[in-house]
């Protein structure tokens, strides 16, 4: 059997009688006979070459492959409703969220972002993580719905995107606790040989860190540069350097007191921001998700930081 064989439409029926969990109720909901329901189930059955249903009594119970079938079909027409919800400006069913987010992005950033949707039980997410013009591309496929970066895109006729402003983030430089405990330095006077790791050079806060210490004529000591925020935290956790982050990054080190912040980059901030492009078929989740970045300081990222070490400033878009 092929695809151009499986009718779906038995294939439909078959997941009405599956979820509503009665024949008759079934063929009332489809407006057909009982028996003509039956019939086109049996014609299913028979093109897979197994049965879905089997009878305890007089309960219809899913076979294995029934349970197999029935999986398949709640993600099909639950697709489908979720895609004539969008179309026509309503919400139906499940609501599939695909976010992408640059790679050099904080994780704990991202997490706290989405919180919301954690809870929401009508939504799926689709997590995603790569290079901007990547992901951008995959944007204007229509292959994502928004994308977080921590740097703005140009407006271009021939690529329309929108950038909307969601917040900055303090830079602080942190260390271990056990050698840094009631110390603290000078910024970035103190920084000349220091032991110190820092974001990559692509990522948007390398160019100000270096140019704050091209100008204060200080040169640190590097001993690492890493683009993926997750593991410039574990070495910040494990390497007994100074780290240079924004603090969201290491959020739980610095509550648990494992990690302490030496000093604050006061002239270093990073940016988030979220890219969607101008689609008439508007999520009305990630719509209120991105309404809430800009209700008050702070605010999207309270809960995470309990205000220990959170800086996070917003702003309306």
């Amino acid at each position: 059997m092929n695809l151009e064989q499986l009718n779906f439409h038995h294939l439909f029926y078959f997941w009405r009688v599956a979820k509503i969990g009665h024949l008759t109720r079934a063929a009332q909901e489809v407006h057909t006979s009982q028996s003509a329901l039956s019939a086109q189930i049996k014609q299913l059955e028979e093109r897979l070459g197994e049965p879905l249903f089997e009878r305890e009594g007089k309960r219809l119970v899913l076979t294995a492959t029934g349970r197999l079938a029935f999986s398949y079909a709640e993600d099909i027409f639950g697709l489908g409703q979720e895609m004539l919800g969008r179309l026509q400006g309503r919400s139906e069913g499940m609501i599939r969220l695909r976010v992408g987010s640059v790679s050099t992005l904080s994780r704990n950033y991202q997490e706290n972002w989405i919180r919301p949707l954690l809870v929401d039980q009508s939504v799926v997410l689709t997590l995603e993580s790569g290079l901007l013009e990547g992901l951008l591309e995959r944007l204007l496929q229509h292959q994502l719905d928004v994308v977080l970066a921590n740097e703005t895109v140009p407006a271009e006729s021939s690529r329309p995107l929108h950038c909307r402003f969601l917040g900055s983030q303090a830079i602080a430089l942190v260390g271990p606790a056990g050698a840094w405990k009631d110390r603290t330095l000078r910024i970035p006077e103190d920084l000349d040989g220091v032991e110190i790791a820092l974001p990559g050079p692509r990522h948007a806060l390398r160019a100000q860190f270096d140019a704050l210490c091209i100008t204060a004529s200080v040169k640190p000591r590097l001993r690492a540069e890493v683009d993926d925020m997750a593991m410039l935290r574990l070495i910040a956790r494990d390497s007994g350097w100074l780290t240079v982050l924004p603090e969201v990054v290491v959020q739980d080190e610095l509550r648990s007191g494992s990690l302490l912040k030496v000093g604050q980059l006061t002239e270093m901030q990073e940016n988030f921001y979220a890219i969607t492009t101008p689609n008439r078929h508007r999520i009305e989740r990630l719509e209120a998700l991105l309404a809430g970045a800009s209700l008050s300081p702070a605010q999207a990222t309270h809960g995470a930081l309990n205000g220990e070490s959170g800086n996070l400033k917003k702003t309306s878009s």
